[in-house]
């Protein structure tokens, strides 16, 4: 959240940072998110389709260099190594092949993208699902 939250610009970045808020299993329970690559809206082209899959890899990248993890209240220590894997996964995986089931609440839709920004943390939250960003919640 902390990489995604400073590279958000785009209608779909803050889909996917709405996507990832979801992903908090200490506030939705340890082992009860998952996700494919299949499930998320890419986009309805070969270029937006490109662009999308090009701004997750530049999250993954800033995240590879510990971008703001002198904020965190611990050390991850296989953070990077994770990272490293869902990078090669993501590189690995055609956009084109995605098949978002419309009656699956996965992908956020417009309406549910992660545009409010905690104002202390400076990083964008899952509200009005949730009532604060995932350091408040801590």
């Amino acid at each position: 959240m902390l990489a995604v939250s400073d590279l958000v610009r785009e209608p779909w970045d803050y889909r996917f940072a709405g996507f990832l808020t979801q992903q908090d299993q200490s506030v939705r329970g340890w082992g009860v998110v998952s996700f494919e690559l299949e499930e998320i809206d890419w986009g309805h082209n070969d270029a937006e389709q490109a662009r999308n899959k090009k701004f997750v890899l530049r999250v993954i990248d800033l995240a590879l260099q510990r971008h703001r993890w002198d904020e965190l209240t611990y050390d991850p220590p296989f953070a990077q190594r994770y990272l490293r894997q869902f990078k090669s996964m993501v590189e690995g995986f055609p956009p084109a092949t995605a098949t978002p089931d419309p009656g699956f609440p996965g992908f956020p839709g417009p309406d549910d993208a992660a545009m409010a920004s905690c104002a202390r943390h400076r990083v964008l939250s899952a509200l009005p699902h949730w009532d604060s960003c995932i350091f408040c919640s801590r």
